[in-house]
């Protein structure tokens, strides 16, 4: 695996997965950066959304890891930013693909839908796996090519 950075952030739901998963990246000798939250108190998926974006926005993270619940509303306040493609996955073969032709840079799970062996398998397949650019090096460019800007997309546009 490589030397990258990679932030993790969830909301309560996804906070046991996420410490669970920090705790195997460290094991590995990975560099990882911690946005919270912090303890199962209830908090507000969007605002670790925002604080991923940041973070890779910033370059203090090269790739990232969402949690919620289910992952599908951190994933869903993910994407509202031009600098993340993220990815709710379930499975290696989607985490793969998520990289491969998609370009991912955030892996997202659902902390109460996914075991932690599944959700280790898809992270070490994600972080291994490079894009594949080619054809679908187009595709992605149409979905933003401003993977640097920390702005959500406007409403209503």
């Amino acid at each position: 695996m490589s030397s990258k950075i990679i932030a993790l952030a969830s909301d309560h739901g996804g906070y046991e997965l996420k410490t669970i998963l920090k705790e195997t990246l460290v094991s590995q000798g990975m560099s990882v950066l911690d946005l919270g939250t912090d303890g199962p108190q209830s908090v507000d998926y969007p605002d670790y959304a925002d604080a991923m974006a940041a973070a890779i926005g910033d370059g203090r993270a090269e790739v990232g890891v969402l949690l919620c619940g289910t992952g599908i509303g951190i994933s869903i306040a993910a994407n509202r930013y031009p600098v993340l493609r993220a990815a709710l996955v379930h499975d290696a073969f989607g985490a793969r693909l998520a990289r491969q032709h998609n370009d991912a840079n955030v892996i997202v799970f659902g902390g109460r839908t996914t075991g932690v062996e599944v959700a280790r398998d898809c992270l070490s397949v994600f972080l291994s796996t490079p894009f594949e650019g080619g054809r679908h090096a187009a595709r992605v460019a149409k979905m933003g090519a401003d993977r640097r800007g920390c702005s959500p997309v406007p409403q209503g546009k």
